[in-house]
């Protein structure tokens, strides 16, 4: 695509911005089907999906605008339900766009797969035989991934750690680190430690309890910087070393005490998440991911690293993420294949650059672009419609009470006005 910037995008109607992105991206009249389906999700596919499946529920499917990642542009698809969510990413990136964009990189596809070994009778000499045993279990965990093997994937490495509890003392627990490539992974990592315990057990002596994956994929992190020079933060009301000001101090309370990282780290999460979702990735392992790998330290903490040099206010990111731009959904789900599509990706480590992209810069607050986006859907529940919705919208904000309640009787004087 040539830009993802289009100036005006929110003022158009749904139609015309169908048009505009249509344009942009070279989508087909198929897509753009897909994009005005009621029901995008075939309830036969949604069967298939999941258990006891009675039906589909829909949410709004929207894209941020203005990305520039390594100097690539991009269209970010995004399912979320909370209003500002689109409109902060879309504010930030043409921010960051000003200073050149993101720079973003993803580690190979690496996920963790433990064996649990309980009841073992000496636990530091069952490690020390696994380790002797290293290159023959990663020879049979080779034989249990053929597939994965010849697309140049496959187990890479196996580790042996002591686990002490409380109770129990202390357990024997391998883990299997395997590329999986562009799936995330999980059914091929549970899929070898199931097939791996057996042999695990026979030289450790004990007995394998838990086989599974784990959702702290430190060994597959993607990172994400930005360097903006004070002149592009310069807001209405605000010049550019306030704004770098104001946004150290916000970090630094993140940074320090986790009843604000909790909250800043959510607000990460809310880009990161509504891209997973349109992309058909699972947003609850990123989030468990996330909130982990934020704890490392042994407290929990802010997930971005910010700092001011030579005028220019500096921002990283790192974390965990486990995702998939290939599989089942990809190839059943409409929405999903044209979110990819939409976002001109077809590897997950270049998805995973662009995600950890996906954070907010602020200076008065998210709580004032919020509402006012927030009153377009209180005037819309409490039944307005057409112009009346909108100076609706403008009253609530004006009001500073963006309540449905208050919608309501706003709405019966324009009404009796009228």
């Amino acid at each position: 695509m040539s830009t993802s910037r289009i100036p005006a995008f929110h003022r158009m109607p749904v139609e015309e911005r169908r048009r505009k992105l249509a344009g942009a991206l070279d989508l087909s009249p198929a897509d753009l089907e897909t994009l005005g389906a009621l029901h995008a999700l075939p309830l036969e596919v949604a069967d298939t999906m999941v258990e006891n499946a009675l039906g589909t529920f829909a949410l709004p499917f929207g894209v941020a605008l203005n990305f520039l990642v390594n100097g690539r542009e991009h269209v970010i698809p995004m399912v979320v339900e909370e209003p500002s969510v689109i409109a902060a990413a879309s504010s930030a990136a043409l921010v960051a766009r000003a200073a050149g964009g993101f720079v973003a990189e993803a580690d190979p596809g690496t996920m963790i797969g433990q064996i649990q070994l309980v009841e073992v009778p000496d636990a530091a000499a069952a490690a020390d035989r696994l380790g002797v045993a290293r290159a023959r279990l990663l020879a049979a965990a080779q034989d249990l991934t053929p597939g994965l093997c010849r697309r140049g994937a496959g187990p890479r490495d196996l580790e042996v750690r002591l686990v002490r509890t409380k109770r129990r003392g202390t357990m024997v627990v391998v883990h299997v680190l395997l590329d999986t490539g562009d799936a995330m992974g999980a059914n091929a990592v549970n899929s070898l430690v199931e097939g791996l315990a057996p042999m695990v057990e026979e030289i450790a002596g004990g007995r394998a309890c838990l086989r599974i994956l784990s959702n702290l994929a430190d060994r597959r992190l993607a990172r994400a910087a930005v360097r903006i020079p004070f002149a592009a933060l310069a807001r209405a009301g605000f010049g550019g070393e306030e704004v770098a000001e104001r946004m150290m101090w916000a970090y630094e309370f993140a940074a320090a005490d986790p009843y604000r990282a909790a909250t800043h780290n959510k607000g990460i999460m809310n880009g990161i998440d509504a891209l997973a979702v349109a992309t058909g990735n699972d947003w609850r392992a990123l989030e468990a991911g996330a909130h982990a790998w934020a704890c490392r330290g042994g407290s929990y903490t802010s997930l971005t690293t910010w700092d001011v040099e030579d005028g220019h206010l500096v921002g990283t990111i790192e974390l965990p993420m486990a995702i998939s731009t290939v599989g089942p959904l990809v190839q059943s789900h409409p929405c999903v294949g044209l979110a990819l599509r939409i976002v001109n990706v077809a590897r997950a480590r270049e998805l995973g650059g662009i995600m950890a992209a996906m954070r907010a810069l602020a200076t008065e607050g998210i709580q004032k672009g919020h509402m006012a986006l927030h009153a377009r859907a209180v005037s819309h529940a409490a039944g307005a419609r057409g112009e009346k919705a909108e100076e609706l919208r403008q009253r609530l904000v004006a009001a500073g009470e963006v309540k449905i309640d208050r919608a309501r009787e706003l709405l019966r004087a324009l009404e009796a006005r009228s």
